[in-house]
């Protein structure tokens, strides 16, 4: 009794830490910003006067992916030494005021746009003004210990990240089956109209083709992630199978997503109704009906291989009463347009 009640808010606490990459964001980042107070704090004069800059090369590099965190801190290191250089340059030929400031920041906002320093191209402008306006009693010292400190921190914050890498492997699950899901509805949605031989309303399918872009964006995105966020990373031996399992996913979701844009293209975007013949329209009815069930299959259950094998059958079924029952020369065209978007759509999860 006690076990269970122990177990629950446990089991329930580490699922909401798989699914909120935030939390562990937040944890890494905190860890390595208290590490590099400490280091900023312990190191020899003049760096321990500036504890507070070693937190943030921390933070910059624990917000990223292993392999990005080094990159990262080389990027802002190189990006405060030249907002540095930029600010002591203009403090050398310029009085300090209004004019000067300007100039600093628009210098260093076209170097900022340099290719090399990436996402940290902002920092040229920061540490160019933190110079200018905070430097002035002891230059070399300032930029030396704000450089330095900067550095040291990063150095903190990949050393966390080597200690905790991120892996967004659950993120990316739920956007996957999140894309799936409304991928599924839309597919009903067309085999419902299909069946009730309604006329599917334009405007309706543009609101679920966004409502579908999104989820697929959202999905790429996070595949995305999940790929970056192993190169280098320890962790990625142990789910090897399940990061691979999701690269394959995003692809064959990303396939059908095409096939079922063509058949609502083909069906629904057409100048004139489509007017296909009771046994075809039901024979492509089952196909899409077929699709569906796939898509809100388990990918992981055992039932999901049997369902593909009945989708498929569907589709061959409707590819041959298309050949057998050849219909008008002006609907011929959607219907082999719609057995090759279908055959796609088997392709893909057969791989």
């Amino acid at each position: 009794m006690g076990g269970r009640t122990t177990t629950g808010p446990i089991s329930t606490l580490h699922r909401t830490w798989l699914r909120q990459p935030r939390w562990s964001l937040a944890a890494r980042g905190a860890i390595a910003a208290g590490i590099a107070w400490f280091v900023g704090v312990l190191a020899p004069a003049p760096l321990s006067e500036y504890p507070y800059y070693a937190p943030l090369g921390a933070v910059i590099a624990t917000t990223s992916t292993l392999v990005r965190s080094v990159r990262d801190s080389l990027q802002v290191t190189a990006a405060v030494l030249a907002g540095a250089g930029i600010a002591r340059a203009a403090d050398a030929f310029l009085s300090p005021g209004a004019p000067s400031v300007a100039v600093v920041v628009g210098v260093s906002l076209l170097i900022s746009g340099w290719r090399f320093f990436g996402e940290m191209g902002t920092w040229v402008a920061t540490s160019a003004i933190f110079v200018l306006i905070l430097g002035n009693a002891d230059a070399l010292e300032y930029v030396g210990s704000f450089a330095g400190l900067v550095a040291a921190g990063a150095v903190v914050g990949i050393g966390v990240n080597l200690a905790m890498p991120p892996l967004r492997l659950t993120p990316t699950e739920d956007a996957l089956d999140r894309l799936s899901t409304v991928l599924a509805d839309v597919t009903e949605d067309l085999a419902n109209e299909l069946d009730a031989r309604q006329d599917p309303s334009v405007d309706d399918w543009n609101r679920r083709r966004h409502t579908l872009r999104r989820a697929l964006d959202l999905g790429r995105d996070e595949s995305g992630h999940t790929r970056e966020a192993e190169r280098g990373n320890p962790r990625v031996r142990r789910h090897r199978r399940w990061a691979d399992g999701q690269q394959v996913r995003i692809r064959e979701l990303e396939t059908v997503v095409a096939s079922v844009d063509q058949l609502a293209s083909l069906l629904v975007d057409a100048a004139e109704p489509v007017e296909l013949g009771d046994g075809l329209r039901a024979s492509l009815v089952r196909a899409l009906r077929g699709l569906v069930e796939v898509l809100r299959a388990d990918v992981r259950g055992t039932e999901r291989g049997p369902l593909v094998d009945r989708f498929e059958e569907a589709v061959q079924d409707f590819d041959g009463r298309f050949r057998r029952e050849p219909p008008e020369a002006s609907e011929e065209l959607v219907s082999a347009a719609s057995a090759v978007a279908l055959h796609r759509a088997v392709a893909a999860f057969r791989g």
